[in-house]
């Protein structure tokens, strides 16, 4: 949820209260300080080196492409949470909604966002769930899932709204031993806005509204509530170009297509799969990691290159962790772009495409500002698709200036760290709580 003690106050009555009567920790998240790597960690109580999620996405070698948001809990190894509390109770379940890695896990009940692509471009908000009827008796319940209200320029309250409605639907309906909610509202706020904006605060209101409908649900059920944060985000002010600059430096291989410039990864000497704050370098020959060091610390925006016994130290050595990881100055992230002029963008670098984007993109959170009247040429090009034409949603910018947060260092200010709430006592907690310890939480939780 992004939430620090910096954002608590006035606009989180909820969340404030919450955090008045109960147990409050910081949270120390693994590197990177992602969605993916933090939350298998919080599940396993392992580090990345040992649950493999290494970020967001990774290159795959064997493939020689770069897969972002993947869904399968087998790309995730270690015992999770609800499993290592059915082995001390045979009658533990579990429900997990919209946590990353959700799809068939052995948890009992599971939501998460699986759109439909068609062969005619579109791509159809969805669900996929365990048991598979959940999908349509939820969807009828509370309207298709809204997934451009989920990611996207239209991310706004709704999704987490909707997810929040659909976990008091299992609640009431399985009852399951531990329910795992995700609601993501507060992260597109904090990308998009710089924390002294007036808008923050609505968007605080509005993630405080719906988080605390939700514990308050909970506490009538009896049960007992954690509240956990991946990471905090810190203000960025512009991006590192990694891949412009390995191309400059001659180590990225383009291939032209149609006028378009596309990096070609398994033709590379290095390229970066770049993940907010972290970018993972990968090398066709393990003898240039040198020479590319020397490049990556020479590169303005570049915190920490992390090699040999460094990456180890990290945490970091698994086969999907680039053979050099790259940690972003305070204030800096990492763009994917390759192309040197935005005329040899690839067609899909304007429009919202999370899988074929080597690299995690907050521009899409945004609508090109050059566009005249954008919400107007956007519903242009949706009434073109509805009547069967085959058109191009490049409505997001190019200009990386935009995004004002960033996340994926592990070293922000006390009151910009991520927090863990919960509403059991737990003063054998450090002050600062490691993520990986957030399993053994969860577990007192269920058999305190």
């Amino acid at each position: 949820m992004a939430l620090d003690r910096s954002l608590l106050g006035e606009s989180t009555p909820h969340l404030s209260r919450l955090c008045d009567e109960a147990t409050v920790r910081r949270l120390q998240p693994v590197l990177p300080a992602v969605t993916c790597p933090v939350q298998a960690s919080m599940l396993t109580g392992l580090r990345v080196h040992a649950h493999g999620v290494v970020g967001n996405g990774w290159y795959d070698r064997d493939a020689a492409e770069v897969r972002f948001w993947r869904q399968s809990n087998r790309l995730v190894a270690g015992e999770k949470a609800w499993e290592t509390a059915r082995g001390r109770d045979p009658s533990v379940t579990c429900a997990n909604l919209f946590w990353w890695f959700n799809m068939h896990s052995s948890a009992e009940v599971a939501v998460t966002p699986r759109p439909m692509y068609t062969a005619d471009g579109r791509k159809i908000p969805d669900l996929w769930t365990h048991p598979s009827d959940l999908r349509h008796s939820l969807q009828e319940r509370l309207g298709r899932f809204p997934l451009f209200h989920f990611w996207g320029p239209g991310a706004d309250i709704r999704s987490s709204r909707w997810i929040a409605d659909a976990a008091g639907i299992v609640l009431d309906e399985h009852d399951p031993t531990l329910l795992l909610v995700y609601l993501p509202h507060l992260d597109y706020a904090l990308q998009r806005l710089h924390r002294d904006d007036p808008a923050l605060q609505r968007e605080l209101a509005r993630i405080d509204a719906v988080a605390g409908a939700l514990i308050d649900r909970l506490r009538e059920r009896g049960r007992r509530v954690v509240v956990v944060n991946e990471y905090g985000i810190e203000t960025v002010e512009d991006a590192v170009s990694i891949n412009r600059a390995l191309r400059e430096a001659g180590l990225v291989a383009i291939r032209e297509e149609l006028g378009r410039e596309h990096m070609d990864p398994g033709a590379s000497d290095a390229f970066a799969v770049a993940d907010h704050q972290v970018a993972h370098i990968h090398l066709r020959d393990s003898a240039d990691a040198d020479r590319v060091a020397e490049c990556c610390h020479a590169m303005d925006g570049v915190d920490q290159v992390l090699m040999g016994a460094a990456r180890v130290e990290a945490g970091l050595d698994h086969d999907r962790a680039g053979d050099i990881v790259l940690v972003a100055r305070h204030g800096r992230w990492f763009c994917h772009d390759w192309w040197l002029g935005d005329g040899a963008a690839p067609d899909y670098q304007r429009t919202v495409d999370i899988h074929r984007k080597p690299g995690y993109d907050p521009r899409e959170l945004f609508l090109d500002p050059a566009i005249r009247l954008p919400r107007a040429s956007m519903a242009w090009r949706l009434l073109r698709r509805a009547a069967g034409q085959r058109v191009l949603m490049d409505v997001i910018p190019l200009d990386t200036t935009l995004v004002r947060g960033s996340h994926g260092r592990t070293d922000l200010p006390g009151d910009r760290q991520p927090l863990l709430i919960t509403d059991l006592p737990m003063d054998n907690l450090s002050d600062s709580v490691p993520s990986t310890a957030v399993r053994d939480v969860i577990l007192a939780h269920l058999f305190a």
